[in-house]
């Protein structure tokens, strides 16, 4: 495994081959200045299985094809490779999602309409607001669902806004949901920079381009999903907002209401989500603690003073 390198050529960045990764990529690359943008063929994986992505990324940058890996941040699971760390947060789009379609809101959809999207979180929201809604499950790029829309598969598309704005099609954006209605998955509208833990040399060059507040978000939510055991197949919404002086947490599906407090404030939260499941097993995100099983133990992935 490559440990390090001198910056004497430019930075490659990996990510996979999508319109919108590699927007996000170059996004990154003319922040840094000097950069080369990589496209990384996913690994093997089932379709909606969004940790393919990931793997394929993480493997070139252990390799030493590219130096970073570009992540959407929502993508990223909580185990990864020992030998890579996240080493910066750019700063954060529009973490809401949004609605492709026609109508202003989700009152305005008749009944029975069918909305597209891929996410487990997405439908079980949907849903508690409006039962009567067709929610099918649509993978694929952005440009795929798109596409499925306007040949009339779907009355409309739920998308995360901020992949659209970087694809610059915000203009088909019909409106987007309240926070509380619809909270979006962690690391939603942030992008996750991953280098090797050695490469010291890199990581300056990320933090270099890194947003404090994104960067106190993302590790806040992710902290919350780490607290509920959360894997990519729970329903679970959580968001931090950084505001004067305070750092706000809004919870979804598994964390209830919003909750406030200063810095620090979720660390609280999340151990007394941790005792609330003790107590009561069928609380759990994990499907082996629900049913009575013990669950595999899972290993810390905090060291240190990294907050990942």
């Amino acid at each position: 495994m490559k440990t390090s390198r001198q910056l004497s050529d430019p930075l490659k960045l990996g990510t996979r081959g999508s319109r919108l990764a590699l927007t996000q990529a170059q996004l990154v690359a003319d922040a840094l200045g000097t950069a080369e943008v990589v496209a990384v063929k996913s690994s093997d994986g089932a379709p909606g299985d969004k940790e393919r992505f990931v793997r394929g990324v993480e493997r070139a940058v252990l390799a030493g094809e590219v130096d970073l890996g570009v992540h959407s941040a929502k993508d990223l699971p909580g185990e990864r490779p020992e030998e890579l760390r996240l080493v910066g947060v750019p700063v954060r789009e529009d973490p809401r999602d949004a609605y492709v379609g026609e109508a202003s809101s989700l009152d305005e959809l008749p009944e029975g309409a069918r909305l597209g999207t891929a996410s487990l979180r997405r439908r079980s929201q949907l849903l508690a607001l409006r039962p009567d809604l067709d929610v099918a499950e649509l993978h694929g790029n952005v440009d795929t669902r798109l596409s499925k829309l306007a040949e009339g598969e779907y009355d409309g598309l739920v998308l995360a806004a901020a992949g659209l704005q970087r694809l610059g099609r915000a203009d088909e954006i019909a409106f987007r949901f309240d926070m509380e209605k619809l909270t979006p998955a962690a690391g939603q509208g942030s992008l996750a920079l991953e280098g090797r833990r050695q490469d010291s040399t890199v990581a300056a060059e990320a933090a270099r381009i890194s947003d404090h507040d994104a960067l106190i978000e993302l590790t806040a939510e992710r902290a919350a999903v780490g607290a509920l055991e959360a894997t990519c197949h729970t329903p679970v919404g959580i968001c931090a907002r950084i505001g004067p002086g305070e750092l706000g947490a809004l919870g979804g599906r598994l964390l209830g209401g919003g909750r406030t407090g200063r810095p620090g404030a979720h660390d609280a939260a999340g151990r007394r989500a941790r005792r609330e499941r003790r107590r009561d097993p069928s609380r759990s995100a994990d499907p082996a603690r629900r049913a009575g099983r013990r669950p595999r133990r899972r290993r810390a992935r905090l060291r240190g003073k990294e907050p990942w």
